[in-house]
């Protein structure tokens, strides 16, 4: 290894004075790629790289000529062909994430169950990238489907295209200029189904045409497109919504909330399902704008997204009726109590009476703030989650099958040992939208949704009441953390456990997706925290075990909640001013 003195690497002229100096500055230059480097210390490491990879200068040539291959993936029994950097949104056309695999097996299950109430349905993947999602959905159902992926990039068309063939899928290239068939298969394949591809922008392509079902998956928020979504969607159809801008729903960046989805936003515990009521109410506001109302079938809020999957109902009273569940919630910030504001366009003279804790009148200053606006009601339909897990065990999927069952149970609020023994066993006949659905294990349904039809008056009159009589079989909004309300100086009950305390106690008790150590919970949170202090036992009795602690009296319980209350908030001081 030799220094260089040539003038091959000019140093930037440095300005002393009146002086100018451009003196040429002694470099080195590596054998095997060519490159320069100024320092010493730096050239020894970056020839160690070469040779720790096995890399000789001929090798390095032929391996910077040969132009880079696409990778080819497998998932869900699907082969999909990929860019270099897939991973990385900023160095790629098309964008692939392997984390969204679920996300990709809820939407395929969602579209499954669909399908079992009509036939053949309009499908639409908005945002293709590598068309992974619309290739799923053609490959594994089939005729019942008509796919249509679109993608604005002309790279990512092009891979759609390539990735259809890759499945032997025929490809009906659509766009704004021209109409054309491709029909490039080898000698002895068979086309497994059609795929529409089209190059133009989302927005364009559902104003022009009518879906029955719509996903969008966009990168960041999607409120930009869900006017045109709802504009053409058919009656009692499914709109599936993917939010990935996780910095503004999770409350890291709260003035980008503000902007894209008019709420207002702060952190806390139960954060997740907050973005997931964020994300509904805009879908609704977008609806009722439409004259179109929602049913949510369920919403998931994990760590990379949020996943919202509503059905569509026509109609001014339906939207109504939707316009009405969307409320602002008034959050105590020392206690972390939380309620839905009452209907009513009188201006209230104390909010505080709202609230079940005593906060502002033991707490000095303003407790509480006001958060939203928000969806109020239920955020998931049980017999329609028993249809997907149903279509996730004849099609294999068994890394949702878990999820599935957690967002039955939370949706009935039910322990799952209590679930067990009461789950129905006709799970293929469910009641939703105050109608029988039909499915394939339910062959005598008469009730049978028939695609496009305007609903009656009668059968809106009927949805009505039943849903004023179902508001109290819905699910409690929100959940406690179990860490987040220990007891200072004592050991909580196992998970399992206390819900089994909670459920004795005459609670409604579930755990919940959105929050590992979460309680889904219908108990005040006073009461909550008396069970939790009831059934714990202090640090310093190392082998006693969990139970009952008998010398404590239901006064002495409820000052030490008060008081562990009082503490935390104290705590917390610093952190709220």
């Amino acid at each position: 290894m030799c220094i260089c003195h040539l003038p091959c690497r000019p140093v930037k002229p440095n300005i002393i004075g009146e002086q100018i100096s451009n003196k040429m500055g002694a470099h080195y230059h590596c054998i095997i790629c060519s490159a320069t480097i100024t320092r010493r210390t730096d050239m020894l490491g970056h020839v160690r790289r070469h040779v720790n990879k096995g890399e000789s200068k001929s090798k390095y040539i032929a391996a910077s000529t040969a132009k880079p291959s696409k990778e080819i993936l497998k998932e869900t029994d699907t082969d999909v062909q990929v860019c270099p950097n897939y991973s990385v949104p900023q160095k790629t056309d098309s964008y692939f994430n392997p984390k969204m695999k679920l996300n990709r097996q809820l939407i395929f299950c969602t579209l499954a169950a669909l399908a079992e109430e009509r036939k053949p349905l309009e499908c639409l993947d908005a945002f293709g990238a590598t068309g992974i999602m619309g290739l799923q959905w053609a490959k594994h159902l089939g005729n019942a489907v008509k796919v249509t992926i679109n993608d604005l990039n002309e790279n990512s068309v092009t891979l759609i295209q390539e990735n259809c063939h890759l499945n032997k899928l025929k490809v009906v290239v659509d766009s704004k200029e021209n109409e054309k068939s491709d029909d490039i298969l080898e000698e002895g394949e068979e086309s497994l189904g059609n795929i529409k591809v089209t190059k133009m922008d989302a927005n364009v392509l559902m104003h022009l045409r009518s879906f029955d079902f719509i996903h969008l998956d966009p990168f960041g928020t999607s409120v930009n497109y869900l006017d045109s979504a709802f504009r053409n969607i058919r009656n009692l159809g499914i709109v599936s919504v993917t939010s990935t801008d996780i910095s503004s729903l999770y409350a890291k960046a709260q003035h980008v909330a503000r902007r894209h989805y008019g709420c207002n936003i702060v952190r806390t515990e139960y954060y997740k399902e907050l973005a997931a009521r964020i994300v509904v109410a805009a879908v609704a506001r977008a609806a009722a704008r439409c004259n179109k109302g929602i049913e949510v079938l369920f919403a998931v809020a994990l760590e990379h997204f949020v996943l919202v999957v509503v059905r569509v109902l026509r109609g001014p009273t339906s939207a109504d009726e939707t316009a009405k569940k969307i409320q602002y919630l008034i959050h105590c910030q020392w206690c972390e109590e939380r309620i839905f504001q009452k209907d009513g366009n009188m201006v209230e003279e104390n909010p505080y009476r709202q609230l079940p804790c005593n906060c502002h009148g033991s707490m000095p200053g303003k407790t509480a703030i006001e958060l939203g606006p928000l969806w109020s009601s239920s955020l998931f339909n049980t017999g329609f989650l028993k249809r997907m897990l149903c279509e996730s065990l004849h099609h294999g999927l068994d890394d949702i099958q878990t999820l599935i069952k957690t967002l039955i149970f939370e949706s009935e609020c039910t322990p799952q040992s209590q679930f067990s023994s009461q789950a129905p066993s006709n799970i293929g006949k469910q009641e939703e939208n105050g109608v029988v659905i039909k499915t394939t294990d339910d062959i005598t349904t008469d009730h049978y949704i028939t695609q496009g039809k305007r609903k009656s008056n009668e059968m809106i009159t009927s949805l009505a009441k039943k849903q004023k009589t179902d508001v109290s079989t819905e699910h409690p909004p929100f959940y406690y953390n179990i860490h987040r309300h220990s007891i200072k100086g004592m050991n909580m009950p196992k998970l399992k456990k206390f819900l089994c305390y909670l459920s004795q106690a005459g609670f409604r008790v579930s755990r919940t997706h959105f929050d590992p150590m979460g309680v889904r919970t219908d108990a005040p949170l006073i009461q909550f925290k008396s069970v939790l202090l009831k059934y714990s036992t202090p640090t310093y009795t190392g082998g006693q075990s969990e139970g009952h602690i008998q010398s404590a009296s239901e006064d002495t319980l409820t000052e030490r909640v008060e008081m562990s209350v009082n503490d935390k908030a104290e705590a917390s001081d610093c952190r709220r001013w």
